[in-house]
């Protein structure tokens, strides 16, 4: 497993790219929001099936059913790679 942790400063285009770099498609991931309140458990595990132009697709869902957009995005940690 490897962990990626957006800078709380950075913007959309920087979070897209700091993800960019770290996940492939086919990759599976776990997702915690920026502004998570509490727990342990992430907001969203899935199968990257796209690097998108505003949001990481997983498991082929739009963002706000499972997808999320990048500027939403805290850490994310690839459970498993393509």
């Amino acid at each position: 497993m490897t962990e990626l942790t957006v800078p709380r400063d950075a913007d959309q285009e920087r979070a897209a790219e700091l993800v960019r770099d770290h996940v492939t498609v086919g990759d599976v991931v776990q997702v915690w929001e920026r502004d998570r309140t509490g727990g342990d458990d992430p907001e969203v595990t899935g199968e990257v099936t796209g690097i998108e132009p505003g949001y990481l697709e997983l498991d082929g869902q739009p963002p706000g059913e499972g997808s999320v957009r990048y500027d939403r995005i805290g850490t994310v940690t690839r459970v498993e790679s393509a």
